[in-house]
């Protein structure tokens, strides 16, 4: 994989990158699109900072290998804060809390990678 990434000029543009690199089983790309401290909720396993985000999709690129692409919705923007939201195939959501950084690309601080809709 190439070392330098395209990064998000925009908070919108995390979900997309997060698509291509998934697809391309890029470990490191997924992981630079989070600060260095951030935290990732997935489930059960939450992961802070780039060790343990790249311990978890190292696992989760070994046991899956297809990322349908997400509808994303319009972000909520306060400054150099914004929340994205992605609607996932199967109905789950994922919300994420990124900011902008001092190079005006977006990383990600918070990500709560799948919120399931609520059974009826």
């Amino acid at each position: 994989m190439p070392e330098t990434r395209e990064p998000a000029r925009t908070p919108e543009a995390l979900a997309t990158l997060f698509n291509q690199r998934a697809n391309a089983g890029d470990v490191e790309g997924l992981v630079a699109l989070y600060e260095p401290d951030a935290i990732l909720a997935a489930g059960r396993v939450v992961a802070t900072g780039h060790t343990e985000i790249r311990s978890f999709y190292t696992d989760l690129l070994a046991r899956k290998s297809d990322f349908p692409a997400p509808e994303t919705l319009p972000p909520l923007r306060n400054g150099s804060l914004a929340m994205t939201f992605a609607r996932l195939p199967k109905g789950a959501f994922s919300v994420e809390v990124a900011r902008e950084q001092a190079d005006r690309t977006w990383l990600w601080a918070i990500d709560q990678l799948k919120l399931a809709p609520p059974k009826d």
